[in-house]
């Protein structure tokens, strides 16, 4: 076990860091604490140099940085050499600027040290403005660097231990709200907890001078507690004289101190201090109160809010879209069916399930499809997306029997099946409609009069008709095979209702109907004797209670160790019956012993070996899991417990062998998480072969086409190496099957069996049915009994004929003829196989045309962690829950409305504590709309963390605050233009942002048609910000200020252009607060325009042709240098101040490009003036400088506005700083056994740190030389 030597002191944050990276490395080393002036044995170590580590092979590490690299796992220093480099460079940034920041504002402000006021203020700021670095760059980010908590995470969060526990205060941290929110999503990690317990955050700073006692909570807390740490964390007690002593000290200290501020106003000719500003309050919440009836118009003509509320911008509009019909594709045309020269597109929604509610999944698909169909219904095309929704047979029973029995204390078969299926309905109707009402709240642009619920008659009557047709060919046949068989639910359940939990080794895993955990993850090895021979051969199996079933010992044919025992058989040892061996090629000889068992009857694989050697198939598991067909005392017994009976009653016989570890994956039914039971049962399957290839052909022939490509290998490993689909399900919610056992009243026919599929008929109604069985038996309809399948199909059936049934198939319509097939197929990558293909089959084989031209599949998300969505695990958002926003108080509230036991609901609640500390903050449908399709990259997993959500609601701000302004600039009486087109007057930045405008356009075009949304949200996204925003307004400020009337008006097209179309790109993703927008701009044809920014023309590269790509890079020239010139700034503090720029040109031509632009830089640098300078001439001494380019410096006039004498004293401090930094790494890094003994990792960590140290020390020596010119 390696030792940890730490530092005494209580508040020693970096003793904290270390112990933090080692809880994340699962490491425990044994902890002491050194006193002062401890002398150790090693000369490596030194005091000042602790934390150290010795580890047990001799290597010594020594300094925080590289302890916690040394005891951290390998995923938190980088995942990859990039990632790696960004981790180190964050260390270093902490260890250099953040540590020594936040140890100055926390001692100054607490009286460690004793400081001045003003001192103590500069640390306070200095601190800051680092917090200000770190805020801008967690506005879009969940940790540091990448999407987990890394080696940067901890050591940042620990150097700000201090500031957040005595510095700051509430009204400070509303200031750096991305910070706070990283903070606490650090400290409430399981890795913090366990080392800092509760952190409680700064009500209110102390004053200057407060005790050093404050600093009391312990820094230290291992696995097992320091012996020596009350010594070391606890002063002596002090002398009732001390005390007294004390206090006077203290009250004449607080005495002088207040004369010392009275004298200090009195001079100033302060007669009292400041108000204080009244604090801004954060995502402030406003309301629409205007009287509007649903359906109406949103009143537009008040003035607009101060800032951006997602309940003030959503409100009213959506009704009123609907009222208007601008989601139906009838809207503006006679009839559907009437020719569009733009087009058509046609989408149906994945169904939801009918059962609850949508998560951030569902969110995701319906962020796409919307901004999808509305950027289709923008270009003109006749555009329908069809709702509809799922009846979840299994979801849906098992919801409503849960309810009964709660409330009624009883089960279904109590009711029987009528009324419990009237009950079912019951309960459809008064909750059903909930997830119509949460995809309306996400701005769904659905024909809802259209909507449709696969239990409804026309779409039963589809199924109904589906069955009939392909029973009457012989696709859909009877037969009895083993299913996924769930013994709570007593139903055949599917593969995707199927979870697969891995397991690495032994594992107790609970099981419904079962007290105690069982056992799960070991191999048993036992013995079966061979019949009349003292030999045995030894096999193995994770199910042992299944050797009940054995029917067959297997080898392989070419195993030299068993080739002597072809043809014997074993004894079995309970029942007596002899197994055969025989021989398979599916056996591994090197697993095991080579030799295994078979069960036919309860394994897929045994399924196998047992139709190819026509082996007994005895089932072993009734439905409720009990055992059958054994011998006693094994018969009856629930399944699970027979597995230890089996287990000792083999030991006593004295064949066990063995139990060991085994890796394995348990089976278990998502709807009940019992663990799935491999059954036999007659049931009916679809025959899929022939469908399969016809479905693979069409995408191998380029008739359909799915995107992402990289899914093509699954579609077509799906599709070639299918099988039968089972299409059973023992429910009584769903289409019950139309088939009919037929018994004949007559001798001469002899009665069938349920597994004979001749024995049964199809059919619409009873009546049709007995013609049918007539007909084959050749027998009058009057001997013949009917007896209807009970059972009902798999929901996947339902849903597969979906894009065709929801338009009244098998009856020609309007809508079928114009509608079917459809465009567009868009979902999760998930349920490629069970419902894209299932629908292309099916459509195939009943309409003779595919059911769409395309399938684009989205990825799966993922919580910020990249965990799969599970409500046990806390992280299963409500979509509405980040509009609206919501309580951590309220997470755990509706933790306990949902079915999960006791132990589920606090795993989840410590999850929801961790992920959200401080709730869900309001974020707007808007945002979350444009997050979920920004992270939509064409991969299989999405890791999205809602907090980062709030970041585009800041963008709404910016989108509201922009056009609050532009539309202050347009004026009261302006009227835009007929057309966009130039006039010719354009100015230099007029003329580049209509290129940035038509770039955008392009891009927009090019990444709709590619599904490529990361691509146009970001094109939307940097030209409102960083093009619009952030230039284009900034330079036209001073022209609207000006006199010249044709530049302000020609100025005022310009930007309307760039808000009329800037809206309209980013409508199909934020279509509230685009409409309010759009709304409340003039427009250029008021009788002629549309009513809706939702059916205005989406712009298109054909209007907007204005990109100038040599104008462009000039401008980028422009703004390399105004980048600079700020970055001089913000290096000497100019916030207000306004300096003199020169720049110094290379030639005639850079000359040339910045006299033009000369104007826009002094704008956006905020400077006092830009001269221009031509080749060789030099600037004024007294200057800052900082490299624009190759071709062009910037000099910032400092001489005059700063105090360079003290800048040279604060330089001369960090170079001192900075040289022992280095000697000391030198030191280190030249000792001989340096490449010996010190890990890889931390000599590439030194070997940065040292870099980074001699760049910083260079750039402060060049510094302090340029403020010694201006002394």
């Amino acid at each position: 076990m390696p030792t940890l030597y730490l530092s005494p002191h209580p508040d020693n944050f970096q003793n904290l860091r270390v112990l933090v990276a080692a809880r994340y490395g699962r490491q425990e080393p044994k902890v002491v604490g050194l006193p002062p002036d401890t002398e150790l044995g090693n000369p490596s170590f030194s005091l000042p140099k602790l934390p150290a580590l010795e580890t047990q092979t001799g290597v010594y590490v020594s300094g925080p940085a590289a302890v916690s690299y040394f005891l951290s796992p390998d995923a938190m220093r980088g995942e990859n050499p990039e990632a790696g480099t960004l981790i180190r460079q964050w260390i270093s940034y902490a260890d250099l600027e953040i540590a020594p920041a936040a140890c100055a504002a926390a001692f100054s402000v607490l009286g460690v040290s004793k400081q001045s006021k003003q001192v103590t203020d500069r640390a306070v700021a200095e601190l800051q403005k680092l917090l200000a670095v770190l805020d801008g760059h967690l506005k879009l980010r969940t940790y540091l660097v990448g999407e987990t908590v890394t080696l940067a995470d901890v050591t940042v969060a620990c150097s700000l231990l201090l500031p957040y526990k005595y510095v700051l205060d509430q009204a400070l941290r509303t200031s750096y709200t991305n910070v706070t929110r990283w903070f606490q999503t650090c400290i409430n990690q399981p890795e913090f907890q366990a080392v800092l317990g509760p952190v409680k955050l700064c009500d209110q700073v102390p004053g200057v001078g407060a005790p050093k006692s404050e600093l009391k909570e312990p820094s230290v807390r291992p696995g097992t507690e320091l012996p020596e740490q009350r010594e070391l964390t606890e002063p002596p007690a002090k002398s009732a004289s001390q005390l007294k002593k004390e206090a006077k000290k203290k009250e004449k200290l607080e005495k002088f101190q207040q004369k010392k501020e009275k004298n200090q106003q009195q001079q100033k000719g302060e007669k009292k201090p400041k108000a204080e500003k009244k604090e801004k309050k954060d995502l402030e919440v406003i309301t629409y109160d205007i009287p509007t009836l649903p359906g109406e118009k949103k009143d537009v003509t008040c003035a607009m809010p101060d800032s951006y509320s997602p309940q003030y911008v959503e409100a009213a509009w959506y009704p009123w879209w609907e009222s208007q019909g601008f989601f139906k594709p009838e809207y503006g045309r006679r009839s559907v069916s009437e020719p569009n020269p733009k087009g058509l597109f046609m989408m149906c929604i994945p169904p939801p399930n009918v059962t609850g509610s949508l998560h951030l999944g569902h969110a995701l698909t319906n962020a796409i499809q919307d901004s999808l169909t509305r950027w289709h219904r923008m270009k003109g095309e006749t555009t329908l997306w069809n709702p509809g929704c799922d009846h979840a047979g299994i979801a849906t029973q098992v919801v409503v029997e849960k309810k009964l029995w709660k409330e009624q204390g009883k089960t279904r078969h109590d009711l029987g099946r009528e009324l419990f299926v009237e009950a079912v309905w019951k309960w459809k109707n008064e909750k059903g409609d909930r997830i119509y009402h949460q995809l309306k709240k996400l701005g769904s642009s659905m024909d809802w009069d259209r909507a449709c619920f696969t239990m409804d008659q026309k779409l039963s009557r589809a199924v109904q008709e589906a069955f009939i047709r392909l029973h009457e060919e012989g696709v859909i046949y009877r037969s009895k095979r083993l299913v996924n068989w769930s013994c709570t639910l007593n139903s055949a359940i599917s593969d995707i209702e199927v979870d697969k939990k891995e397991l690495t080794g032994r594992t107790l895993l609970p099981v419904p109907g079962y007290k105690e955990k069982v056992e799960f993850g070991v191999l048993v090895s036992f013995a079966y004797k061979i019949e009349g021979s003292g030999e045995e051969v030894v096999v193995a199996t994770t199910r042992i209670e299944t050797m009940l079933g054995d029917t067959a010992v297997a080898v392989h044919p070419q195993d030299p160790r068993y080739q002597h025992l072809h043809g014997r058989s074993v004894l079995h040892p309970f029942t007596g019956r002899l197994l055969p061996i025989v021989c398979d090629d599916f056996v591994d000889m090197e697993f095991g012993t080579g030799a295994v068992k078979i069960t036919p009857a309860h394994d897929q694989n045994d399924y196998e070996v047992g139709l190819r050697h026509g082996l007994d198939f005895i089932t072993i598991i009734d439905e409720n899991g009990y055992l059958v067909n054994v011998p006693l005392p094994f018969l009856g017994m629930k399944r699970f417990d027979a597995r230890q009976s089996v287990l000792e009653a083999l030991k006593q016989r004295g064949l066990f062998r063995e139990v060991k570890d085994n890796p394995m994956v348990v089976p278990v039914c998502s709807r009940s998480k019992d663990v799935v039971e491999p059954l036999l049962k007659p049931q009916w399957y679809v025959r899929c072969d022939t469908m399969a290839r016809g479905a693979a052909e069409a995408v191998r022939r380029g008739d359909l086409r799915i995107v992402p490509d990289f899914h093509l290998k699954t579609w077509f490993n799906w599709m070639d190496n299918i099988r039968d689909w089972c299409i059973s399900r023992q429910l009584w919610w769903g289409h019950r099957i139309p088939a009919y056992f037929v018994t004949i009243d007559d001798p001469s026919v002899p009665p069938g069996d349920d597994t004979d599929g001749k024995y049964w008929v199809s059919g619409r109604n009873e009546q049709e049915a007995k013609e049918k069985a007539a007909q084959v038996f050749k027998v009058s309809p009057d001997k013949i009994s009917l007896r209807q399948d009970e059972d009902v199909l798999d929901t996947w059936f339902s849903s597969g004929l979906f894009p065709f049934s929801i338009f009244g198939w098998p009856n020609p319509s309007e809508d079928l003829q114009v509608f079917y097939p459809g465009t567009l197929l868009e979902t999760g990558h998930d349920i490629l196989f069970f419902w894209v293909a299932r629908m292309v089959m099916l459509g195939l084989k009943l309409t003779g045309k595919l059911p769409f031209r395309e399938v684009y599949l989205h990825a799966v998300v993922r919580d910020a962690h990249g965990r799969k969505m599970s409500k046990s695990l806390g992280n299963v958002i409500d979509p509405l829950d980040v509009v609206a926003g919501i309580t951590l108080e309220g997470l755990h509230a509706q933790l306990l409305e949902s079915n999960l036991d006791p132990a589920e609901v606090e795993r989840a609640k410590q999850g929801q504590k961790s992920d959200y500390p401080c709730g869900i903050p309001e974020c707007g449908t808007d945002a979350l709309r444009f997050a979920l399709c920004a992270y939509t990259s064409q991969g299989r997993d999405i890791n999205l963390d809602v907090n980062r959500i709030l970041g585009y609601r800041h963008f709404c701000n910016k989108l509201w605050n922009a056009t609050k302004f532009a539309v202050r600039g347009l004026g009261d009486g302006f009227r835009p233009q007929a057309s966009p087109e130039p006039s010719g007057s354009e100015s230099l930045i007029d003329t580049w942002m209509l290129s940035r405008l038509s770039h955008a356009v392009e891009l927009c075009d090019v990444g709709f048609k590619a599904y490529d949304f990361p691509g146009i949200t970001t094109a939307v996204y940097n030209l409102w910000l960083y093009e619009l925003c952030d230039v284009y307004l900034e330079c036209l400020k001073p022209v609207f200020a000006g006199p010249d009337e044709v530049a302000i008006q020609t100025a005022r097209n310009v930007l309307y252009s760039c808000l009329d179309a800037g809206l309209r790109l980013l409508s199909p993703f934020m279509p509230f607060v685009t409409e309010e927008l759009y709304q409340r701009l003039p427009r250029r044809s008021p009788s002629a325009d549309p009513p809706s920014i939702c059916i205005t023309p989406y712009p298109s590269t054909e209007q907007y042709h204005w990109r100038n790509e040599r104008l462009d890079h000039t401008v980028d020239f422009m703004l390399s240098i105004v980048r600079a010139v700020r970055s001089l700034r913000a290096d000497y503090n100019l916030t207000k101040t306004k300096a003199d720029c020169y720049l110094q040109c290379l030639d005639s031509g850079t000359v040339e490009a910045v006299t033009h632009c000369s104007e826009y830089i002094c704008t956006l640098s905020s400077s006092k003036q830009v001269l221009v300078l031509e080749p060789g001439q030099a600037p004024p001494p007294g200057c800052a400088v900082a490299i624009a380019s190759d071709k062009c410096t910037a000099h910032l006039l400092l001489k005059g506005l700063i105090d360079a004498e003290k800048e040279v004293s604060k330089l001369a401090g960090k170079i001192a700083e900075l040289q022992k930094q280095i000697l000391r790494l030198h030191e280190r890094m030249d000792s001989p056994d340096y490449a010996a003994k010190v890990p890889t990792k931390v000599q590439e960590t030194d070997t940065a740190k040292l870099k980074q140290s001699e760049t910083e020390l260079q750039k402060a020596e060049e510094a302090i030389e340029n403020f010694k010119k201006m002394i």
